[in-house]
């Protein structure tokens, strides 16, 4: 039980570090509260976003953060 719990804290750290990575390399959102006001239509860029390496790095996020916090809870229950 001792060599799973240490697996799991090191694929635990891993993630840690590589969700860093990944959310410091993001672009930051520069419409941000404007961009909704003013009504700003879709672009061909926004509407194919997610095939580009930015949708890459933002669906990587999602998955890393899931995968963060269901480790989280099975490293408590140990």
């Amino acid at each position: 039980m001792d060599i799973l719990k240490v697996t799991v804290q090191i694929i635990y750290i891993l993630i840690c570090i590589v969700l860093t990575v990944i959310v410091l390399k993001q672009e930051g959102k520069s419409e941000g509260l404007s961009g909704a006001l003013t009504g700003v239509s879709d672009s061909y860029w926004s509407k194919n976003k997610g095939r580009s390496k930015e949708g890459l790095l933002d669906n990587t996020t999602k998955i890393l953060g899931v995968l963060f916090i269901v480790l989280s809870v099975v490293l408590n229950l140990f």
